[in-house]
């Protein structure tokens, strides 16, 4: 959500930084709406005030007044009423078409995102380029001879559908072991608290990360009983990422400034119905509808968001390094950052069967734009409370990182098996194929 006093402040700025992200707005009309709203708001109150003032009248006229005036008085109060309830319901739709229009914007870049409308406008960090790559072309991960008896996309969509994959043997266990080493790392080494959070969400929490309303037909929602087709603030969702459980920990609560920053991390099943992303990447694992990440997310205060982002992307880089993967690092452009996004960092991983970087994490930092939309604040030191900010990225996602090994570390004999994960692999050094 947007600050709209800022709006107010200066709406041609906030309509510039919307145009950046390749949206033109008509702000004149949120200043109309807010405007309104206020006018209509100092209304209700002197409406209210007047209500109570002919109530306390009313109380001292009866018992004494044989003038009638304590029934004129009533009338009033009864008037006032209807105009009350007239003008309450009429802030209510205003305020609703205000937020629609507001829970519908991105959130703005900062001043150092490259403007531009796609990925070709994003900058490669080049002193964060890692590793050597292979330049000769191997088989991608669905090509590799007898894969599909480790796996099996021909069962999975017999049983699931299009986009689902059954992974057996030695690749569930290689997929396990990244897991359970990305977990490792990110506690033991970066100082994550390591959450099991839940993979339904309802209503309120996939707004408060902004899934809602913008990318409804990307979620899976989870149908609990009939009325909730109906009841639109109690649906539930599968997550799409452990970004929308982890962020709401702090949804509707004020965090004392000495407990900051908040730094989570969780390993999950995520949800996506690629409804945006029909045709793309149709083959093998890199776009399924569900798929194993580990997520980070911080909160902090705001005057350390930035510093956090960093160290935020540092700990991200450190699996991929200690994979000995060939990574590079993009700066995203204003076109092609996520909704909730005010800066974003990509990690793009080698992947030698395409001959192209592929994205494995994005590192985003989110301002107070998901904190607004959650009510989430803490107190300072002087104990005033201010909104904080949020912070997330994939630290990694599970089936690239497999993907990224099995394409990088053939062998004739097989899959070499990285040196970190073969004690999570029973010491395993070859996957026979």
């Amino acid at each position: 959500m947007h600050d709209i006093q800022k709006i107010r402040d200066n709406p041609k700025k906030f309509a510039e930084l919307q145009k950046r992200r390749g949206v033109k707005i008509d702000v004149e009309e949120i200043i109309t709406l807010d405007s309104s709203k206020r006018t209509e708001m100092t209304k209700l109150q002197n409406l209210q005030n007047e209500r109570n003032e002919l109530s306390k009248q009313i109380g001292l006229q009866k018992g004494k007044d044989k003038s009638g005036k304590a029934n004129e008085l009533i009338n009033k109060v009864h008037d006032l009423k209807d105009q009350i309830s007239q003008l309450e319901n009429q802030i209510t739709v205003t305020n609703e078409h205000l937020e629609a229009i507001l829970l519908g914007l991105p959130n703005l870049p900062y001043d150092d995102v490259p403007i531009g409308s796609d990925e070709s406008f994003n900058i490669e960090i080049e002193a964060k380029r890692y590793g050597k790559i292979n330049d000769k072309k191997t088989a991608e991960h669905f090509e590799i001879d007898t894969i599909e008896g480790m796996m099996d996309f021909e069962t999975a969509a017999r049983v699931s559908g299009s986009r689902f994959v059954y992974l057996r043997g030695q690749l569930a266990l290689l997929e396990r072991a990244l897991g359970q080493f990305m977990l490792d790392t990110h506690t033991i080494k970066n100082g994550y608290t390591e959450i099991a959070p839940p993979l339904i969400v309802n209503n309120s929490s996939m707004l408060g990360t902004a899934q809602l309303p913008k990318f409804e037909d990307d979620q899976f929602q989870v149908i609990v009983r009939d009325n909730d087709l109906a009841d639109q603030n109690n649906r539930k969702w599968l997550i799409p990422t452990a970004e929308v459980s982890l962020t709401n920990i702090v949804r509707e609560k004020i965090t004392d400034k000495a407990d900051l920053p908040l730094r989570f991390v969780a390993l999950t099943s995520c949800f996506r119905a690629e409804a945006g992303a029909a045709g793309r990447d149709t083959r093998g694992m890199i776009r399924q509808h569900q798929f194993q990440k580990v997520e980070l997310v911080s909160i902090t205060e705001p005057e350390l968001s930035d510093e956090e982002h960093n160290r935020m992307l540092e700990c991200a880089e450190t699996i991929l390094k200690m994979l000995e993967l060939p990574y590079r690092v993009m700066l995203l452009s204003s076109g092609d950052m996520g909704f909730s996004a005010q800066k974003t960092y990509d990690l793009e991983v080698w992947m030698p069967g395409q001959q192209a970087y592929r994205e494995i994490s994005s590192i985003s930092n989110c301002g107070d734009f998901q904190a607004r939309r959650m009510k989430a604040r803490y107190r300072d030191g002087n104990k005033n409370t201010k909104y904080l900010h949020t912070l997330n990225g994939s630290g990694v996602a599970l089936g690239r990182a497999l993907i990224a090994i099995l394409e990088n570390y053939q062998t004739p004999d097989g899959i070499q098996v990285p040196d970190v994960l073969k004690k999570y692999m029973n010491n395993l050094s070859t996957i026979k194929i």
